[in-house]
């Protein structure tokens, strides 16, 4: 009788020992707490500055941006309150302090997959800061244009649509990205003005666009908004700026074509979930 208590204990331990093998995660993937299927989009509240952090479907991790050199604690609080210990896309859209500040710190304290940057250079401690954590970790930056495909499998996708050519003003160095998951779709756009805007070939439509340039009048010209035709718009800036982010002219244009705003300087940070099942499947959150 002891010798078959024996061998059912055996048993059972067995089972139990194999079942969290099978069922553990693979050793380089993120093991925080995110629904499987669902694509979630964090603006997050940086002031002034730009930073989103998007949990893909495949529960893979993409991040653009970093805000200014001052939000590092922030945004390092925000990963990890999410459970974030992987980076598996991480994109700098132009090299200016308010979109990479904090992006060196974030390099340092997260494992980091894959970097996208525009060939694009400046002599600022914030690019150089970024350009020696990346050397320190050994990662070598793709340096990123149109039509350069970030991923894409028959589920999402992530496609570069600018910059197109080679601009003085870094601003329209900006990488412009087009994120698709089944039927959604999303434009990230940094700070892209109308002269790269209207160089811009092929499919810019989405049903959320980032507004490029904290809402600034250079920007978001009559011509790109129409291709974009987006029914959702979300600006990121800081309260009170000095720049008078975003332009009325902007906010006007927006209001116009009836697209739905939400700015970060009156809503803190913005999440936008979607299942990717269309028009009627964006669920919006504010944290204040």
């Amino acid at each position: 009788m002891k010798k078959i208590r024996n061998l059912i204990i055996f048993i059972i331990a067995f089972f139990i020992v194999s079942f969290r093998f099978l069922s553990a995660p693979p050793p380089d993937e993120n093991t925080f707490l995110h629904e499987e299927g669902l694509l979630s989009v964090h603006f997050l509240d940086v002031g002034q500055a730009d930073c989103q952090i998007i949990l893909l479907p495949d529960c893979r991790v993409m991040m653009i941006d970093a805000g200014n050199n001052d939000d590092d604690v922030l945004i390092c609080d925000y990963l990890d309150s999410l459970g974030i210990e992987k980076i598996d896309y991480l994109i700098a859209t132009h090299p200016h302090e308010d979109h990479i500040g904090a992006m060196d710190t974030v390099i340092n304290n997260y494992d980091i997959g894959s970097v996208y940057m525009p060939d694009a250079e400046t002599d600022t401690a914030s690019y150089r800061d970024v350009i020696k954590a990346l050397s320190e970790k050994g990662i070598t930056p793709d340096l990123t244009e149109a039509g350069d495909v970030i991923y894409a499998d028959d589920v999402w996708s992530a496609e570069a649509l600018a910059p197109v050519y080679y601009y003085e003003d870094l601003n329209n160095m900006s990488i412009v990205l087009r994120l698709t998951y089944k039927n959604a779709s999303f434009l990230f756009t940094g700070d892209c003005e109308e002269e790269s805007e209207m160089d811009i070939t092929g499919n810019v439509s989405a049903d959320v666009l980032s507004v490029g340039h904290h809402g600034s009048s250079t920007s978001t010209c009559d011509d790109f908004l129409e291709r974009v035709d987006p029914m959702y718009a979300v600006i990121s800036c800081g309260e009170n700026n000095d720049y008078g982010h975003p332009h009325w002219e902007i906010t006007e244009k927006l209001d116009e074509n009836d697209i739905i705003t939400y700015r970060t300087d009156k809503m803190g940070t913005i999440i936008c979930n979607t299942h990717g099942n269309g028009a009627n499947d964006y669920h919006w959150e504010m944290n204040k």
